[in-house]
This record gives structure tokens, C-alpha cells and sequence, in this order.
């Protein structure tokens, strides 16, 4: 017979980790499936120097233990496994794993988001060691030195505007021979310092132990040439890993979770928070935000509905 809890979490990042400890200490049954390990995307991270409470910062694995620790302690299990169907229209909601399967009455996407790499060789390796993906994470890292930012979007223009901020030259690097960001962000670059290479594209990466440089090509003409930077920032995109419930909960246009600020979706007693969910700003601390909204509207919809 499959488990049934109060409340699942399908994901054991911040946004849930967070959901599991304000919904346990509640005194709901509440359990957490995670397939790989807590923490999620943070427990890539090699250092957080972001999040409150911490001010020496503090590694993104040790993070994503402690959060999961402290929902343990008010009685939230965890489940290592993969969510390989999800029926969230039935009462209870279902969800199949690899390894069996489990009922919740209220069920908490927090799924995440990947950033969309290069494909670079060796570009795994390098990260948190001369590659980013997060200029508010890591840009302090990189004070007063040279970095570069790829993309040409409005994330990549945000990118390059914070860390002009922080570092002693910025070279924004585009494939085209213009920027799709919005006008008030191009606007801000003409007098930030940032120097934009037209026409480029990574085909390289360079390094010893950490990154030294690019090895750049052109579009356009197809020369090749080398820039030296101590950091590189990839700002083309996030993927969000939502697959699983299209055709049930609202999608956008990139394949975020729709739901507002109370993370309620439009299925009832189905909730998103963290990076899956639609935001202006996703970070470790606004993931945790939205997992203790989520619960409180969780608890709501679970004392106003009586068990099947």
C-alpha cells in the first residue's frame, strides 16, 4: 500500500527544505523526494557568501544539510528517489517513483532550475574555479579583477551592469551585432565601463588549476583570438525543471511555473516555490522565502479540506 502523507515535496532544495520544516513543525506529516542530494543546485556551489545569518559565508553542500537536518528534526522524511509521474488533478494527489510510489494531500513543486551552459569541454570542471553562472553568488570573488559575461539577453546585461560594479574591467561577449536585453539595460551599459565584443562566441576555454582565458571566435569572419580574464559568467539562460507536470499545472512561455507571490498555482493544493516557480530574482534566500509562504497557504488549504 502506497504511504500517504499530509504534504509532499518534490525537491529538496532551499525552497524545500524550507516548505518541509514550516509544514512539519505545523504538525503535518510531510515528506521530501529528492533524487540526487539536499540542497539541490546550492550543493554545487563551492562557496555562499549570500545568505543571511552566516558571515563568514558557508559551503553550498554543508548548507543544504543543515537545512535538511532541521526539517528532519520536526519529523519531515526524506525519500532519495526520482518523481517519474505526477497525478496532481486527483484527491489524493499521487506521485509515482522509480522505487514505488506515494499520496499527499497538498504536494510542493520545488523542483529547481539549471543554467544553460556553453557545452564547453571542460567546463564542468571549472566551475567555482574561473566559471559562473550567478554574478550575485560569486561576483564578490572576483573583486577587482577581469572577468567576461556571455549572452545577450537581459539577464547577461544585469550580469555584466552588477559586476561593473565590482571588478576592474568587464567585457560582455555576444554572438550577434546586437543586444536582445531591453532598452533600459542597454541603456545603463554605455556609461558602465563594460566593453562589448560583437560577432563572438566561446570555443575555449583556457586555464591551469583555474581559469586564465578565452579563446574566442568570431561570427562573422571566423578569426580567432584569445582574451585574458580571471572569471567567466555564462548569462544564456536557465532551464527549468518542470517537464514533469506540463499538461497539468500552467506553464510560461519558458517553462516556469505560474504561480504568484502566495506560490499557489492554479490546481488546488499545489504550490511552487524556488527557481521553478515565475519571480523577478531567484536566490538561495528567496527560494527559503517562498518555502515558508508556501506552507502557510498549505496549511490553509489542508485545515479547509478534510482528509479523503
Amino acid at each position: 500500500m502506497d504511504a500517504c502523507y499530509d504534504v509532499a515535496v518534490i525537491g529538496g532544495g532551499p525552497g524545500g527544505y524550507t516548505a518541509a520544516l514550516y509544514c512539519a513543525r505545523a504538525g503535518f506529516s510531510v515528506a521530501v523526494v529528492e533524487k540526487l542530494s539536499a540542497g539541490g543546485q546550492m550543493a554545487t556551489t563551492d562557496w555562499v557568501d549570500n545568505y543571511p545569518g552566516f558571515d563568514e559565508g558557508v559551503d553550498g553542500f554543508g548548507l543544504g544539510e543543515k537545512m535538511q537536518r532541521g526539517a528532519e528534526r520536526f519529523g519531515a522524511a526524506t525519500i532519495y528517489d526520482e518523481v517519474t509521474a505526477v497525478d496532481l488533478t486527483s484527491d489524493p494527489k499521487r506521485l509515482t517513483l522509480a522505487g514505488g510510489a506515494l499520496t499527499a494531500r497538498a504536494v510542493i513543486l520545488a523542483t529547481g532550475a539549471l543554467p544553460r551552459t556553453l557545452g564547453l569541454p571542460e567546463e564542468e570542471a571549472l566551475r567555482s574555479r574561473g566559471v559562473s553562472y550567478c554574478a550575485t553568488c560569486d561576483g564578490m570573488f572576483y573583486k577587482g579583477k577581469t572577468v567576461a559575461v556571455v549572452g545577450g539577453g537581459n539577464s547577461a546585461v544585469e550580469e555584466a551592469l552588477f559586476l561593473s560594479r565590482l571588478c576592474a574591467r568587464v567585457t560582455l561577449i555576444h554572438r550577434r551585432d546586437s543586444l536582445r536585453a531591453a532598452s533600459v539595460y542597454v541603456r545603463q551599459l554605455k556609461d558602465s565601463g563594460v566593453e562589448i565584443l560583437w560577432n563572438s562566441r566561446v570555443r575555449r576555454l583556457l586555464h591551469g588549476d583555474r581559469l586564465t582565458g578565452l579563446e574566442l571566435e568570431r561570427t562573422d569572419t571566423g578569426a580567432v583570438s584569445t582574451l585574458p580574464c580571471d572569471g567567466l559568467f555564462v548569462a544564456v539562460g536557465r532551464v527549468p525543471d518542470t517537464g514533469l507536470f506540463r499538461g497539468q499545472v500552467e506553464l510560461d512561455t519558458q517553462g516556469y511555473l505560474v504561480a504568484d507571490e502566495t506560490t499557489r498555482t492554479r490546481l488546488p493544493g499545489v504550490f511552487a516555490v524556488g527557481d521553478a516557480r515565475t519571480k523577478p530574482l531567484r536566490q538561495i534566500v528567496t527560494a527559503a522565502a517562498d518555502g515558508a509562504v508556501a506552507s502557510h497557504f498549505a496549511e490553509e488549504y489542508l485545515l479547509s479540506h478534510s482528509a479523503p
